[in-house]
């Protein structure tokens, strides 16, 4: 990220302290971080799955990103550079477990649930597909580390008791903002996903092992068939 990005990530946080600099009664205690917590990680979401028409949930999407950078950049204690800077080499020996585990649930889904969608898109549409497995690391995945993992973390990780309630908690908002899909899998993936990829993040010290599991979890269920479940043309089916 460019020193142009931070200049621009900073301005941004300028305009959101002078708003909130009319109610300092509220903005920067508890209260004010509840507040925004569940503005965040409970309304949003409930309202994209019960109140908006499907064409508009991705720009509420965009907006839960748009806010998770504006807050982050006025954070205490949270520094871009530091985010992206924590220890970037992974657990070779648990990634390699989560690979060979997540690809079984994957595709042991798929055939029990849609045999004939068993690998659809390498397939039958092998252009789609390789432009998926490239895009979603960065148009998918890393919005929502930031917005799931860095935010909840870094600004509302001090309104639970200790480090293993946060990440349930984390599990549980990741698998709401899923709702909208409308479909179990979905939700309940979403969920163990959420755990496992808070856990990465909070445990092992690095976005960058979480954003890398969320990634390689994306891919698989786009490879395997799991994907018709998080494909936007699910929304509103």
């Amino acid at each position: 990220m460019g020193d142009s990005a931070y200049f621009v990530i900073d301005a941004c946080g300028a305009v959101y302290v002078t708003v909130t600099k009319a109610f300092p009664a509220v903005w920067g205690g508890p209260i004010g971080l509840r507040l925004e917590f569940a503005a965040i990680f409970i309304v949003t979401p409930l309202v994209m799955a019960l109140g908006l028409p499907p064409q508009m949930i991705w720009s509420g999407l965009a907006g839960m990103f748009v806010v998770a950078v504006l807050l982050l950049s006025i954070t205490k204690g949270f520094s871009w550079r530091s985010l992206m800077s924590r220890p970037l080499v992974p657990g070779l020996l648990l990634l390699t477990a989560f690979v060979l585990l997540t690809s079984l649930v994957a595709v042991g889904l798929v055939t029990w649930l849609r045999p004939h969608a068993l690998f659809w898109l390498p397939r039958h549409d092998e252009r789609l597909w390789l432009l998926i497995m490239v895009a979603y690391p960065f148009l998918s995945a890393l919005p929502q580390e930031i917005v799931f993992r860095a935010l909840f973390f870094a600004r509302y990780g001090g309104l639970f008791p200790n480090a293993g309630t946060a990440i349930v908690v984390n599990g549980a908002v990741f698998s709401l903002a899923h709702l909208f899909y409308w479909n179990w899998p979905a939700v309940i993936l979403t969920a163990a996903g959420g755990v496992i990829f808070a856990w990465a993040y909070q445990r092992r010290g690095s976005f960058f092992y979480a954003w890398l599991m969320h990634s390689i979890a994306g891919q698989i269920i786009f490879t395997t068939g799991l994907g018709m479940y998080f494909y936007h043309g699910a929304v509103g089916y």
